[in-house]
């Protein structure tokens, strides 16, 4: 009988689930081939802050219309979650009109991250949102976002070379759940995003907990939430393992126990 909240494993690890998308690669002789896409370092953030990694794509055709069931499903199933980083959300998601430089929309991965987003706040399920994560969580909540930053800010500092990662210098705000676990003062992380958030409804329950020096936020959280927090930047490509070796700490284990039907 494996414990509500969590998937069995031997090790007894809290499982953290981490959202993917979806593309269209090549491998070996295949072409063309439909594959879950997420890279390698979230999971193995995720391992190095003492849990195992459980990797979500958006789920088949079959579960599109209960969507919100099946999120619901799976993050009954999960300790923690991770809403990883990844291409723009669908501007059509916040009713604006899609910016030329915006990436080209994934409808799926879009609806199967904010049903997840829902699901887990739902449920108080502990929640890092990173990058794109962020930007799901704002969205989710009726929040809207800055589609080209270079637009709104005047430079490029957040995303200043294709592909790689830049490194700016974020403020973290005092007597934030963030500040706790990073102290309030500025650090240095890791970035790449060309996009932000830009509104947050008051009813959204988060608050602003870090920005960046020209203003653009840069970290966002519900106070009133177990761990609900989504950053702009990239901690799983640097070395700073603080912020996922919380998320862990906080992913503990629901004690409500439930057993599969026994078939005779």
């Amino acid at each position: 009988m494996p414990p509500a909240g969590g998937v069995s494993n031997a090790s007894g690890l809290p499982v953290i689930g981490i959202s993917a998308g979806l593309d269209t690669i090549d491998r070996g002789d295949w072409r063309a081939l439909r594959s879950v896409v997420l890279p390698a370092m979230y999971a193995a953030a995720v391992t190095r802050a003492g849990a195992v990694a459980v990797v979500l794509p958006p789920p088949g055709q079959t579960a599109v219309d209960d969507l919100g069931g099946h999120a619901a499903a799976v993050v009954a199933r999960l300790d923690g979650l991770v809403l990883a980083g990844g291409d723009d959300v669908d501007p059509a998601r916040y009713a604006v009109t899609r910016h030329p430089l915006a990436d080209d929309p994934q409808p799926d991965r879009d609806a199967w991250e904010i049903a997840l987003t829902r699901a887990a706040i739902e449920s108080d399920l502990p929640l890092l949102g990173i990058c794109r994560g962020m930007q799901i969580m704002a969205i989710a909540a009726g929040g809207t976002l800055d589609q080209h930053l270079p637009d709104v800010v005047g430079t490029t500092v957040h995303s200043p070379t294709p592909g790689v990662f830049a490194r700016h210098t974020v403020s973290v705000l005092a007597g934030t759940q963030l500040a706790k676990v990073l102290g309030p003062e500025q650090i240095e992380v890791p970035t790449h995003h060309h996009q932000g958030v830009a509104t947050l409804p008051e009813q959204s329950g988060y608050a602003v907990s870090a920005r960046h020096e020209d203003g653009t936020i840069e970290a966002l959280e519900d106070p009133g939430a177990r761990f609900r927090i989504g950053i702009q930047w990239h901690p799983e490509a640097g070395t700073d393992v603080r912020l996922m070796a919380a998320l862990v700490a906080s992913a503990t284990r629901r004690n409500v126990p439930h057993c599969e039907t026994s078939r005779p």
